[in-house]
């Protein structure tokens, strides 16, 4: 503008107000650049805007042909946008106030001219200042949301590095081992108890599962596609998967693996978990108490063998007297049933998958109830249990009637154990249109829904049973039930804590002849 003026209108140079209002936008500009102007004395800065209004107004009334009042533009919004509401009105009220001052001490008239320097560009100015403001302000919000938002993301950041680095950690101090992927196949994460399994068996540093997993006799190796952690890449989950690993010859670890695949929120394959835990003394110590249980069953045999030779010799003897016979003949029957229990829990211990023989033959149900119930009334009778017998007059089928007479031993004996001094025990047998039914109810204990669902497992014993001065092993009921299966039939319990059980044994019937 200086340029400008000294070539057009050299003389503007000398009216003092332009050339006032010229060196103070100099020093203004040089007061920018050199002060300073830090958090501490930021506010100090509205002096810069508010003296380039004066200077501008001063080079406006030094040339009006200039039309320096446009530049009031500048200053107004630096202040609408750095110093808010105060700083948009001031700077608008500042400006049309020296407008209207210059205007007033200049001795001129009113004129149409003047309409835009007094009140057009007022108004521009306040509009400019308004829209500023306003952007300003919005714009603030959006600076402070997103400043608050970027904090929120840090500190979801943080809790999210600690909960990984606290899972990092718990991970490394667990004994088991683990292995995450995701959905591409790629590995995440492997603790250190399966890397330390890794170096133990001499896999390669870069090695993610064990070089060979061998299958239960620890000899046959797994296939590739069915080893663990190729089922687990395919999406499959399972539980308890018993592998070998270690060369045959050497030491060997079994583990327990589980996998489990992970999905995303809308259900999506998002990758899955592989949990390795070593069952190697759990399963050694199975070994040894098969073995023990093994030993002890077959000491048993001899005895039990010599006990029901001369039990026959005596059954044998024309002089004994008739309650003799009776008595010698239910000890020489329930040997015989000691016999086959004993010779029942050797092959539970030696083979788990060995099913018992069977001599099947056309028996009466209802008549080994009866014997059943009998025998067991002396043991009944001591602890004021009534033992009752429903038996219609026959019931027969085509059964083992050795076996039967165990099952129907073992639901009774049972009943009689767990019941309470004065209680009561129902045994009925009937015959239906397909099959033979026998119910064994009892007022006892009783069992929980968790306790029924694991009765039948082999060497379980419920929380009662534990806690009683009753003996068992928990082969019992789970050899009962194959029993009844290997005959066709099912063995089902239906129970409540604290009121009684109900055994229902259902065996096949007899096929209508043609």
């Amino acid at each position: 503008m200086a340029a400008f003026s000294l070539v057009v209108t050299p003389e503007s140079l000398s009216r003092p107000a332009f050339f006032g209002g010229i060196a103070l936008a100099f020093v203004v500009t040089g007061l920018a650049v050199l002060v300073p102007w830090t958090e501490a004395n930021k506010r100090w800065a509205i002096i810069l805007p508010i003296l380039d209004i004066f200077a501008i107004i001063g080079v406006r009334e030094g040339e009006t042909q200039l039309g320096a009042g446009l530049f009031l533009v500048f200053p107004i919004i630096w202040m609408s946008r750095n110093f808010r509401l105060s700083g948009a009105v001031g700077g608008v009220l500042l400006a049309t106030a020296l407008l209207w001052t210059t205007w007033a001490f200049s001795d001129s008239t009113l004129a149409i001219t003047d309409f835009s320097s007094l009140v057009l560009l007022p108004l521009t100015l306040s509009f400019i200042a308004t829209t500023i403001y306003a952007t300003s302000r919005r714009t603030t919000g959006q600076r402070v949301l997103l400043r608050q938002q970027a904090s929120l993301t840090e500190a979801a950041f943080a809790r999210a590095r600690r909960q990984e680095r606290s899972l990092d950690e718990i991970l490394n101090a667990v004994e088991f081992g683990v292995i995450a992927f995701n959905r591409q196949g790629s590995v995440t994460l492997i603790n250190d108890a399966h890397r330390a399994s890794l170096v133990e068996f001499g896999a390669p540093r870069a090695a993610i599962v064990h070089p060979t997993a061998y299958q239960s006799d620890r000899i046959t190796p797994f296939p590739e596609s069915s080893r663990p952690f190729s089922r687990a890449l395919n999406g499959q989950s399972f539980e308890n998967l018993t592998i070998w690993v270690g060369e045959p010859g050497t030491r060997q670890v079994a583990f327990s693996v589980t996998s489990r695949s992970l999905t995303t929120q809308s259900g999506e394959p998002d990758g899955g978990v592989i949990v390795l835990r070593d069952v190697t003394a759990e399963l050694e110590a199975i070994q040894a108490r098969d073995d023990l249980v093994a030993s002890v069953s077959h000491e048993l045999r001899t005895p039990l063998t010599s006990i029901l030779g001369y039990l026959e010799l005596a059954l044998d003897d024309d002089e004994l007297q008739p309650d003799t016979h009776r008595m010698v003949d239910i000890a020489h029957r329930n040997s015989e049933r000691l016999l086959s229990l004993v010779t029942d829990l050797l092959t539970a211990a030696s083979d788990a998958d060995k099913r018992m023989p069977l001599k099947f033959e056309t028996c009466d149900i209802a008549t080994i109830v009866r014997q059943a119930v009998d025998d067991q009334r002396p043991v009944a009778a001591n602890r004021g249990i009534t033992l009752t017998a429903v038996a219609e007059e026959t019931t027969i089928t085509s059964a083992d009637p050795l076996r039967i007479r165990q099952v129907v031993d073992n639901l009774l004996s049972n009943a009689i154990k767990y019941n309470r001094d004065g209680g009561r025990v129902v045994v009925s047998a009937s015959s239906g249109v397909d099959d033979v039914i026998v119910n064994v109810a009892d007022t006892g204990v009783g069992l929980t829904p968790e306790e029924q669902s694991h009765l039948f497992d082999r060497f379980y014993r419920t929380e009662s049973a534990r806690a009683s001065s009753t003996q068992g092993t928990g082969l019992g009921m789970g050899i009962t039930r194959d029993i009844v299966r290997q005959h066709g039939g099912e063995l089902t319990v239906q129970s409540e804590r604290g009121v009684g059980s109900t055994f229902v044994m259902t065996l096949p019937g007899l096929p209508e002849s043609p």
